[in-house]
């Protein structure tokens, strides 16, 4: 290999090293959910230790896909779509992370019956993503479309289970505040990943309809 085509290699390397990167994260995140949701039989934190060490390894793909966007000149997605793509699915990891340590940080024993939901709904997002994400690599634009409608009915239902709880928290008449504060940003952490489900959801739809 002359020293011009090993340049040129180098400037652009093989397609399939972006979307590897992007399936890994789609894998962490679902991997992510998991692992929170052992909050149902395990302590606190045993939880936080399982997903911190996901959180680890998503941003140490992160860090390999920034590596790759600033030596890489052509890239078989807009540059701008892999950055955005990689952080939404990074937020996951992280917001998993967040409500790990909520339950951890706030001595929680086990989760209340819409936290259990509201993991279960998490888990299905990651699940369908992960899923879904391969078919980015296919142009199976179909399929991205289809996930993206499933996410947002789960992300809705995650809305009105997040709604109703807090609701609850505040009808006590004679309010436990601390309890309420534990609950909330457990409550809070768990909605806010499954929102961020949707958004990367909505980047598969917007890819799907920008290239299909």
């Amino acid at each position: 290999m002359s020293v011009i085509q090993g340049f040129i290699r180098f400037l652009l390397p093989r397609e399939d090293h972006w979307y590897d990167m992007l399936e890994e994260l789609g894998r962490l995140g679902h991997e992510a959910s998991k692992a929170l949701s052992t909050f149902k039989d395990q302590p606190a934190s045993k939880v936080r230790e399982a997903v911190q060490a996901i959180e680890h390894r998503a941003d140490d793909v992160v860090r390999r896909m920034e590596d790759a966007l600033a030596r890489t000149f052509v890239t078989p997605l807009d540059r701008e779509d892999l950055h955005r793509l990689t952080s939404e699915l990074d937020d996951i990891v992280d917001l998993c992370n967040l409500s790990a340590r909520a339950f951890n940080l706030y001595h929680l024993e086990k989760p209340t019956p819409a936290m259990i939901q509201l993991m279960e709904k998490l888990e299905a997002g990651t699940a369908i993503l992960a899923d879904e994400i391969p078919h980015l690599r296919k142009h199976e634009y179909q399929h991205l479309l289809e996930g993206g409608r499933r996410v947002r009915t789960l992300e809705k239902e995650a809305d009105a289970i997040y709604r109703q709880a807090i609701s609850q928290l505040f009808s006590d008449s004679h309010p436990d505040f601390r309890e309420m504060l534990r609950q909330k940003e457990a409550l809070d952490d768990l909605e806010a990943a499954v929102d961020y489900c949707d958004n990367v959801a909505d980047l598969l739809t917007n890819l799907a309809v920008k290239h299909g």
